[in-house]
């Protein structure tokens, strides 16, 4: 008999947890046969581990890894991959906002043959200005890294067995975890959903998190940039050299003097904000490529229970 794992990640859900397991409780855990579900704490100032305890008293399928600092979604979700136990895994937000019911569907996918299966969100009942962004983070992803993310994108997807060993073989950070599960290239299926607005506690998907996806899912899967940067160069190259032709013959067939400081210092402090840009794309990559090279790890668990660790 198959065993599926649920993994969820934990950042201050203290107020989310109880409510998403009697969710879960109510509409799957009962239909789904042998499963554990897999909590993982990233660091939480708030009472989310003693919250994930008390549930695991209550139903000895759940484990509870908590890691020893934030190191971020994508190595609360990897360490969760890699511990749990299941033929097949799928990752579960803690803030209520998908409906538990998509684990089944996306279950009896898996048992069809599908090594991934995506939960595409059809529709997002949320504010529509961070509806927006999200939109355009996604089109730019379509555009710039991988031509089949869904338009309305996905965080929730399960991985069949095979596919978690390779993305801990992969064992990367600063990257987005999602777009590992697609790049893969395992045979996939999608199924589609309602994303809901968030009713029950805060959000900590910051402005600064954000910004650092977009980072993270472009330096980690595309060069691109790099030959933007490129044909900006050849650009500039090319028409600093007409603009220099046109001075010259204008001086000697004309008799217009070479003169404007102004427009100058605006072409060399352009220049100049554009060699920046440049440099901070380069140090990007680089940044990238040291961090790799010390090969120091993506997360560190500092305390796991489950019903092994009682005995």
């Amino acid at each position: 008999m198959s065993k599926i794992s649920i993994v969820v990640p934990v950042y201050y859900n203290a107020d989310t947890l109880e409510l998403l397991y009697e969710d879960m409780r109510k509409k799957i855990l009962d239909k789904l046969g042998d499963y554990e579900i897999v909590f993982v704490d990233d660091g939480s100032g708030d009472d989310s581990w003693e919250v994930m305890n008390a549930l695991r008293a209550r139903d000895e399928r759940i484990r509870c890894i908590k890691l020893s600092k934030n190191y971020g979604e994508h190595a609360a979700l990897l360490a969760g991959l890699s511990a749990c136990t299941g033929d097949c895994a799928v990752t579960k937000q803690a803030d209520l906002q998908e409906d538990s019911s998509i684990i089944l569907e996306m279950y009896e996918s898996w048992k069809k043959g599908n090594k991934v299966v995506l939960a595409i969100r059809k529709e997002r009942k949320e504010n529509r200005l961070k509806v927006f962004f999200a939109n355009l983070y996604y089109m730019l992803i379509r555009r710039m890294v991988n031509k089949n993310m869904p338009a309305g994108g996905c965080d929730c997807y399960l991985v069949d067995r095979k596919v978690i060993e390779v993305l801990e073989r992969l064992d990367e950070k600063n990257s987005s975890l999602t777009l590992q599960v697609m790049w893969v290239g395992f045979r996939t299926d999608m199924i589609y959903f309602v994303r809901q607005d968030r009713e029950v506690g805060k959000s900590r998907w910051t402005l600064s998190k954000k910004i650092k996806l977009v980072a993270d899912s472009v330096f980690s899967f595309t060069y691109l940039p790099l030959r933007i940067m490129m044909g900006l160069g050849a650009l500039f190259d090319i028409a600093s050299v007409i603009l220099l032709i046109s001075v010259l013959v204008e001086k000697f067939t004309v008799g217009t003097p070479i003169q404007g400081w102004a427009s100058i210092m605006c072409v060399l402090l352009f220049g100049f904000g554009i060699l920046m840009l440049m440099l901070g794309i380069i140090g990007e990559y680089i940044w990238r490529a040291l961090d790799a090279a010390r090969n120091r790890p993506t997360y560190i668990i500092d305390e796991i229970k489950d019903k092994d660790s009682e005995e």
